[in-house]
């Protein structure tokens, strides 16, 4: 779980470099990159280690959900979990859940189009004309609403998830956590909150 977190942390960090380039860059620069993650030779292998990765990590969080709700099958008579917990650890099956939903909408609304040969070409450079496709999804306000309230649950998730992981794989140390913690939240809050500033700059700015 630790492991193949750790490593969907450091895509997200490739994946929003790329979706930058929809605010910092041009049109011909986003489908540049799209054909590239989709057709090198190594970012493809490298793309199927990540479905992979995300499938483990989505099975191995079920299967710890069932074990922890095994292991109490009875809830506390009285329960006070903010008194040694924060809301994100008490709710990362559920944020893991809220994160699945959308990477699953996410994927048929983009990678799938890209994969399925059905996209428009772009007369001036021959490319598949991706840009066009995401500005048209980022235009609909309920669209771009429903994705950045879906970043602010993944902030959440990563901001547990990122700490966590150092704490599952044994790397505690009473001068290091902090700082770690320190900076899961800020990776956290400043990854989500860059994706979701891209759908609302392009809402706002970006014309077709």
């Amino acid at each position: 779980m630790a492991l193949t977190g750790l490593f969907l942390i450091l895509f997200l960090l490739v994946h929003l470099a790329g979706n930058l380039q929809l605010i910092m860059g041009t049109k011909e620069d986003f489908n540049l990159y799209t054909e590239f993650m989709t057709t090198f030779p190594l970012i493809k292998i490298t793309s199927y280690v990540l479905y992979l990765g995300i499938v483990v990590h989505v099975v191995d969080g079920i299967l710890l959900a069932r074990e922890n709700r095994k292991a109490r099958p009875t809830k506390y008579v009285k329960e006070n979990g903010k008194a040694n917990s924060s809301w994100a650890s008490r709710s990362m099956a559920l944020l893991g859940i809220i994160t699945l939903l959308f990477l699953i909408v996410h994927m048929r609304s983009f990678w799938f189009e890209m994969k399925s040969g059905g996209l428009p070409i772009d007369p001036e450079t021959g490319l598949k004309d991706m840009w066009t496709i995401t500005v048209s999804a980022f235009k609909q306000w309920w669209y771009t609403a429903f994705y950045v309230i879906c970043m602010i649950f993944l902030g959440f998730h990563l901001s547990h998830g990122f700490q966590s992981a150092f704490q599952t794989l044994g790397l505690n140390h009473p001068k290091y956590t902090p700082i770690i913690k320190k900076v899961g939240l800020f990776y956290a809050w400043v990854v989500a909150g860059l994706f979701a500033a891209i759908p609302v700059y392009v809402f706002l700015f970006t014309e077709l």
